[in-house]
């Protein structure tokens, strides 16, 4: 069931299907926000610059937005556009990857903004200008389509054809307390190296709140000198994974110098067609995606899979993975490949929350928390904003941890993490994006 702002998203998934004309090498596309004059060489983009699959590019929102100018001469800092709620940028563009310069800000008001990109990519975290003072900072972005080639294509789940991740188009959300941008400048950046992300629900982007994942978390803590290209879905096992192409995806995309992270193991001991051993089949479905990453000069990393919230009576975590995560240390012994081991940390992190507490990283929230939930919400397995934005901090440390080359692509604010020492959930802030989902991801 979904539950509000449901016409944004049906206003976002408009246009998806079309064809693609444009080249990816050597774009560059320049936004003038407000209602000042338009600077020489940008687009203007006021209040009434409305998203349309004619226009190409343009602002999708239920609320009202306010296009407006300062005093003095035409720059890109004297006006812009600002709202009392979220709102959306669109701009069709052809696969690939993106390094987008914003500058927030305006001389009239302070201003806090957050900036999520596609299926609510963490880009910049509550960026906050006092009045008179306008700030640039630039994130890389991946823009994603399914086609793999002309008679190929990633086998999408029907949930999955109106995801914001698979679209024909860059989508920016603009959100927080008073959220302000006045110039978006948007060039290719597909030199860049990337890492790839292969995985299941805790990995993926997830599309609605109030869920979240690691991965969507993840690129808060990069420089603008590297992409995460997340492929990650929810309910994925090793095998259904390369099923449905997305193996083969990533793959044709990948450069050498590219990493890919791999963390499989939730869906992949359940009994079925899926199932893998721990020691057998499972280790040998990871070296398959392992080798085909190194037939094009990538660089695997494996992850183990997060711990589940599951206590016994001393307050401690069980081990509901069973052997999968020891599994994934040997085989990244074996094979001598850097191993972020978040199964370790996660029941570090969760033991230290307790039994109580560590709900607040969980999807738990009692009935009518958002608008037409009539039932508790009451899930183990899939994290919340809080839980996914801690346990992405845990695979940073871990990359740091482990002296590897990608630590110098973490941002320098980045003051590291400690899982015995959680920030607190209590003051952590994340404004919600418009649209909610109580229907779980699948997986478990």
């Amino acid at each position: 069931m979904k539950l509000h702002f449901k016409k944004v998203f049906l206003m976002l998934a408009a246009g998806i299907i079309g064809s693609q004309t444009i080249s990816a090498q050597d774009i560059v596309r320049k936004f003038d926000f407000g209602s000042g004059a338009v600077l020489s060489g940008f687009t203007g983009v006021d209040a009434q610059s409305v998203y349309t699959p004619e226009n190409g590019f343009g602002i999708v929102s239920t609320s009202p937005v306010k296009a407006q100018a300062g005093e003095g001469e035409c720059n890109l800092t004297n006006d812009w556009v600002t709202s009392d709620a979220p709102f959306y940028f669109k701009i069709d563009l052809p696969e690939g990857r993106y390094r987008i310069t914003v500058t927030l800000g305006n001389s009239e008001e302070a201003t806090a903004t957050t900036v999520k990109a596609e299926s609510r990519r963490l880009m910049l975290e509550n960026i906050e200008t006092p009045k008179g003072e306008v700030i640039t900072r630039t994130f890389i972005v991946d823009v994603r389509t399914p086609r793999i080639n002309d008679t190929l294509e990633v086998r999408r789940k029907p949930r999955e054809m109106t995801y914001l991740n698979w679209d024909n188009s860059l989508t920016l959300e603009f959100n927080g307390p008073k959220p302000c941008v006045s110039s978006i400048v948007i060039e290719s950046a597909n030199g860049l190296r990337a890492i790839f992300l292969a995985g299941d629900s805790t990995v993926t982007d997830q599309e609605n709140e109030p869920w979240a994942s690691w991965g969507q978390m993840f690129p808060r803590f990069l420089k603008p000198e590297i992409a995460v290209c997340n492929y990650a879905e929810s309910g994925e096992t090793l095998k259904a994974f390369r099923r449905a192409n997305r193996l083969e995806k990533i793959i044709s995309v990948m450069k050498p110098g590219d990493y890919l992270f791999i963390e499989f193991g939730h869906n992949d001991q359940k009994p079925g067609g899926n199932h893998v051993d721990p020691f057998t089949t499972y280790q040998e479905q990871i070296r398959f995606y392992m080798n085909e990453a190194r037939k094009k000069g990538g660089i695997p990393v494996l992850v183990t899979s997060t711990a589940r919230r599951a206590f016994d009576e001393n307050g401690k975590i069980k081990k509901t993975l069973l052997e999968y995560p020891d599994a994934m240390r040997q085989l990244a012994k074996e094979e001598n490949v850097a191993l972020v081991d978040l199964n370790a940390m996660t029941k570090v992190l969760y033991e230290t929350l307790g039994v109580a507490n560590s709900t607040h990283a969980f999807v738990h929230y009692p009935a009518n928390t958002f608008p037409g939930q009539d039932k508790a919400l009451e899930d183990n397995t899939h994290f919340n904003p809080y839980g996914a934005y801690e346990l992405a901090k845990c695979v940073v440390q871990s990359i740091i941890d482990q002296k590897l080359e990608l630590a110098n692509y973490v941002v320098d604010d980045f003051a590291g993490f400690d899982p015995a020492k959680p920030d607190d959930f209590e003051t952590f802030f994340w404004p919600l994006s418009p649209a909610a989902d109580v229907v779980k991801p699948d997986g478990n």
